[in-house]
């Protein structure tokens, strides 16, 4: 019986598939392409942003900010050790290599790749997404002028206006695509500016470790 139901099911979304493709034309074929591809990116990021700003992470944080700034290398060592966060990545570099200017720069830097991984990809979407679903639109209604064109005489109507509908099926879909891509990209660009803002605390809490165990290179026991 579940195996009917889910042959069912499935059939039933190949023939709406199929169906959206008829109707919208081969312009559906990108923008199908572009849906799932922004659907996989968003699943990528939240699961991303949930291990880099999750209670746990951000509570493993906080205890990195103390021991950098006690300038305890040891408890930072320890706190880093299975921490594959961008938050252990840059507090690991400060220890190992100081907390220098130069050094709290590279190792930021290092990280923002992977706080603004796929933004640009998703940016495009949300831009092109709705240029094809008007591109589709304006083809259908190519198609539908050219259909009264041809015909001196036009017996049923409703072949135009079912011509322009499916036209605009596109657009539609267009939009969509562009709205489920926009909402968490302007969610992943706050969670990134965050990021960043806690990335420069690190550095700050480095630099006030060393200035407190008096060197200008190493936090004490590095």
């Amino acid at each position: 019986m579940i195996v009917e139901l889910a042959s069912a099911a499935a059939g039933g979304w190949s023939g709406e598939l199929s169906s959206l493709l008829t109707r919208g034309g081969y312009v559906m074929i990108p923008l199908l392409v572009l849906s799932i591809i922004s659907i996989t990116l968003v699943v990528e990021r939240v699961i991303f942003w949930v291990g880099v700003n999750g209670k746990t992470s951000l509570r493993r944080l906080a205890r990195l900010n103390h021991a950098l700034r006690s300038g305890d290398a040891a408890m930072v060592r320890g706190l880093v050790a299975d921490d594959g966060t961008p938050y252990g990545r840059v507090a690991c570099r400060l220890v190992e290599e100081g907390a220098n200017d130069a050094v709290a720069l590279e190792a930021v830097e290092d990280q923002r790749g992977r706080l603004d991984r796929y933004l640009v990809t998703m940016s495009t979407i949300i831009t092109a997404a709705p240029l094809l679903g008007i591109l589709g639109t304006v083809l259908g209604i190519i198609q539908s002028f050219e259909l009264l064109g041809a015909r001196s005489t036009l017996s049923d109507p409703t072949e135009v206006a079912g011509g322009i509908a499916a036209a605009l099926l596109t657009t539609a879909f267009g939009l969509v695509v562009a709205l489920i891509t926009l909402f968490p990209y302007m969610a992943f660009r706050g969670q990134s500016s965050r990021a960043m803002g806690r990335l420069e605390s690190l550095v700050a809490a480095g630099q006030e470790g060393d200035r407190r165990s008096g060197r200008g290179n190493h936090i004490e026991g590095a």
